[in-house]
């Protein structure tokens, strides 16, 4: 990412909001000079980038006009550095060690039954359905898209969104068959898998 923005970044995280008046001041602690121009030709990319919000007004206390705001959007927060991988892989280990196999996957079923009831998707024809799917996946970062094939329809998630966990694991793929099958009211099959080096997971919903 370039410089620039990155400071913005940081700069947003640190205040949680900012105008452009405190972050040009912010930037010209760290690198000299910089115009308010500048600083807002930045911010438009970053809101491209859906990494901040759109400028929100705050009035001032004292008076003078109203100054527009800037945030971090949740986007933008999950651009630094976190520990969730971690967690998650060590949780499901905790979880392993305290119930036998068929505990584990009931406690996984369970959630992806949760998610897929949080879907709402309601009993419409197939594609319809998947679209619905599609769009609920993709909120939860997982990228997908659905295409026709002559056995039915084909399912691809081309972004896992706990990688470090299917490395080593494969109860969360395993949930995620068990997802789609809810939020779909039909069983895939599965034929490729991004954990197994493939560029997509891919499923096949059969229509009949």
């Amino acid at each position: 990412m370039q410089q620039t923005r990155r400071h913005i970044l940081d700069i947003l995280k640190e205040h949680g909001q900012a105008t452009v008046d405190d972050i040009v001041a912010e930037l010209r602690k760290r690198r000299g000079d910089i115009t308010a121009v500048t600083v807002r030709h930045h911010l438009t990319r970053l809101q491209e980038d859906d990494l901040i919000t759109a400028p929100a007004l705050r009035h001032r206390e004292t008076p003078g006009r109203p100054q527009h705001v800037y945030a971090l959007t949740q986007k933008g927060k999950e651009a630094f550095p976190n520990n969730y991988q971690e967690l998650a892989t060590e949780l499901l280990r905790q979880i392993r060690t305290q119930f036998p196999p068929e505990g584990v996957n009931v406690i996984l079923q369970g959630v992806a039954d949760r998610m897929a009831s949080e879907a709402q998707i309601p009993d419409v024809p197939l594609p319809q359905r998947l679209d619905m799917a599609v769009h609920y996946l993709n909120q939860r970062g997982y990228e997908a898209h659905w295409e026709t094939q002559t056995e039915g329809f084909v399912l691809h998630t081309s972004n896992c969104p706990y990688p470090h966990i299917s490395e080593i694991d494969e109860s969360c793929c395993n949930m995620d068959m068990r997802l789609i099958a809810s939020l779909l009211g039909v069983v895939p099959r599965l034929l490729t898998r991004i954990s197994a080096g493939e560029a997509t997971c891919a499923y096949i919903i059969p229509t009949a």
